[in-house]
């Protein structure tokens, strides 16, 4: 997510589990008092909104004219009813992406990455295809990611709730709590129920780990972004300085389990692996595309290799879309999570939220991702077995010849050092 110059907020993420301060954002600035009598302003407010910037000028088929005259028909006595009619509202434009969220729920969403998150430390949303509250990704080093919870899990119940129909802000408002209070949840993977009982914390993230590494392709520069949070770009520009201080021949940029953050991260950190092409660009209802471009201010142009996997979504795609189409890195790994779609969230005059789907974004080439992901230029599946013992069990491991895509990146790149090395030599 972003937050752009009219205050809005933009991103390519969904909800994460985790409560943070939003009053530096001046979100609720005056809306409490500026909240008219009738609830119906509220009703009529929401549907304005989406009237005017949802994605899609069908609104999914939806006869959206006919929808304002069948709710602001209704009378309202109070708040509740209101909200109710707007969820039964946007429900009917059925896109798990666009929703409500009352003052609580929209206090307590995460509106922006940078400072301590309390919570489990991941990020849900509903699935496009089944609508079943799916886990994106654990945040790495959170409660939820040391208990095993993986991209893709479904979560079937919330301390023995059903999620069945459950839209994301109930999933939030069940699952996140006071640090020290414990979670079950009993998830869907691969057929198999699995129940876990975890533990809330408060989380600090620093998106950036990077180290120099002896490898059998040479010298090579390590860097794993775990978020795309608002200093991820100032910690990827010091890593790549201070690789690049140590002349490294070449790099491996580790994506995965990176469930995405700010969108324009993804576009500086692109800028200093790039110097020239398109890095993404967003097409809204009409049809007209934003184009967000390289700047000519490369840090390094040494060989890259991108490792990925099905817990790689959004801002993550957005990257490695960019730096694979304009050939700029090969991509290792899995198939990513296919997360292509732009949100705007904002607040509204009673101290209430809404998200809505404003936008998709392609990659340089056009594709479009969504529902589908960034397929690797070379493919090293591992089992969620694999994933789980690699990430959780022999954490040690990752990162190292023992590590199946780890390895092949250095194998990759050793061939993409020496091709450069004698190309130099030509020339």
């Amino acid at each position: 997510m972003v937050i752009t110059r009219n205050g809005l907020v933009l991103g390519a993420t969904a909800v994460t589990l985790s409560t943070i301060a939003v009053t530096s954002l001046g979100i609720h600035s005056q809306g409490q008092a500026l909240f008219k009598e009738s609830p119906k302003e509220l009703v009529d407010e929401v549907w304005q909104i989406i009237n005017k910037q949802y994605v899609d000028g069908t609104f999914n088929q939806v006869d959206w004219k006919a929808v304002r005259s069948e709710y602001l028909n209704k009378s309202y006595t109070n708040k509740e009813e209101a909200y109710k009619s707007i969820r039964e509202m946007l429900k009917k434009l059925d896109d798990p992406y666009t929703r409500f969220m009352d003052p609580e729920e929209f206090k307590n969403m995460q509106v922006d990455t940078s400072g301590e998150l309390t919570g489990i430390g991941i990020q849900i949303g509903l699935d496009e295809k089944t609508k079943k509250l799916t886990v994106i990704a654990p945040i790495e080093d959170t409660p939820a990611f040391k208990a095993g919870i993986l991209a893709k899990d479904t979560i079937i119940y919330i301390n023995g709730k059903s999620t069945e129909g459950m839209d994301t802000n109930e999933a939030v408002s069940l699952i996140r709590g006071e640090p020290g209070t414990k979670v079950n949840l009993t998830i869907l993977r691969e057929g198999q129920r699995k129940e876990f009982t975890i533990t809330r914390a408060r989380i600090e993230i620093h998106p950036v780990e990077f180290s120099e590494k002896q490898t059998p392709a040479g010298n090579i520069g390590y860097i794993r972004l775990k978020q795309f949070s608002a200093n991820a770009a100032k910690e990827m520009r010091d890593a790549i300085r201070n690789l690049e201080s140590k002349q490294v021949a070449g790099y491996v940029l580790d994506l995965r389990n990176n469930p995405g953050g700010l969108l324009y991260s993804s576009v500086e950190i692109a800028r200093m692996w790039m110097d020239r092409g398109t890095i993404v660009s967003t097409i809204d209802r009409r049809g007209e595309a934003e184009r967000e471009m390289a700047n000519g201010r490369a840090l390094t142009n040494k060989p890259l290799v991108v490792l990925v996997d099905k817990g790689s979504a959004s801002a993550s795609e957005i990257l490695s879309g960019a730096l694979q189409d304009n050939k700029r890195a090969v991509v290792v790994g899995s198939q990513t999570f296919g997360k292509g779609l732009v949100q705007s969230v904002r607040p509204l005059d009673d101290g209430s939220g809404l998200a809505v789907t404003i936008a998709k974004y392609h990659t340089p080439l056009g594709r479009d991702i969504n529902k589908h992901g960034i397929d690797p230029n070379i493919v090293v599946d591992l089992s969620d077995k694999q994933r789980q013992d690699l990430w959780i069990k022999e954490r040690e491991k990752v990162a190292t010849q023992a590590d199946p895509q780890f390895a092949k990146a250095v194998e990759v790149l050793g061939k993409e050092i020496a091709a450069k090395g004698t190309n130099a030599q030509r020339n």
